[in-house]
C-alpha cells in the first residue's frame, strides 16, 4: 500500500567505517516515491502513518546497532594490528639482541683462539729450542768421546811403540795373560 519502503544501504566490507545517518537520509531522499504512494499516503489514517514510523525507528535502530558493531570491529582489528606490530618488534629486538650476544661469543671465542695459537707456536719454539740444545750438548758429548777416544788410542799407540823398542810387556790391561 502506501508504506514507503526504505532500504537498508549495503556496507561494504573492505571499508572500515559504517555508513553515517546522513548517508542513510541521502539515500532516502535520492530515491523518488511513485506519485500513487504520495497520495495514498495523504490519505491514510494515522495509524498507518505510526506503523511506517515505528518500522522506520526500527531500520534506524538496526542501522545505529551495525553502526555501532562496525566500529566496534574497526576497533578490534585496530588494536590487534597494534598488539601484533608491537609483538612483532620486541621478536625483532629480541632478535638483533640474540645475534649481537653471539657475535661477541663469537670474537671472543676467536680471541682465545688466536691467544691459543700464539701460545701453542709459543711453545713450539721453546720445544724446538730445546731440542736444538738437547741436539748441540749431545754432538759436544760425542766430540769429546771421541776426542778422548782418539787421545786413548793414541797413548796407546805410542805405549805400544815404546814397549817395541824397550822389547817388554805393558802391565795395565795385560793383567791375566801375564805374570
Amino acid at each position: 500500500m502506501g508504506v514507503e519502503v526504505v532500504k537498508k544501504p549495503e556496507v561494504e566490507s573492505h571499508s572500515s567505517e559504517p555508513p553515517s545517518l546522513k548517508d542513510v537520509e541521502q539515500e532516502k531522499s535520492v530515491m523518488p516515491t511513485p506519485p500513487s504512494q504520495k497520495v495514498a499516503e495523504q490519505t491514510l489514517p494515522t495509524e498507518k502513518k505510526s506503523s511506517s514510523s515505528i518500522d522506520r525507528d526500527a531500520v534506524l535502530g538496526r542501522i545505529e546497532t551495525e553502526k555501532k558493531m562496525s566500529l566496534i570491529k574497526a576497533w578490534e582489528e585496530s588494536e590487534k594490528t597494534k598488539a601484533e606490530n608491537k609483538a612483532q618488534k620486541k621478536m625483532a629486538s629480541i632478535a638483533a639482541w640474540e645475534n649481537s650476544k653471539k657475535a661477541a661469543v663469537e670474537a671472543k671465542l676467536k680471541k682465545i683462539e688466536e691467544e691459543l695459537e700464539k701460545q701453542k707456536a709459543k711453545f713450539a719454539e721453546k720445544v724446538k729450542n730445546k731440542m736444538a740444545m738437547i741436539h748441540k750438548d749431545a754432538e759436544e758429548k760425542r766430540a769429546l768421546v771421541e776426542v778422548k777416544h782418539k787421545e786413548k788410542n793414541l797413548k796407546t799407540e805410542e805405549t805400544a811403540v815404546k814397549c817395541r823398542a824397550a822389547g817388554h810387556v805393558p802391565k795395565k790391561g795385560l793383567g791375566c795373560f801375564g805374570d
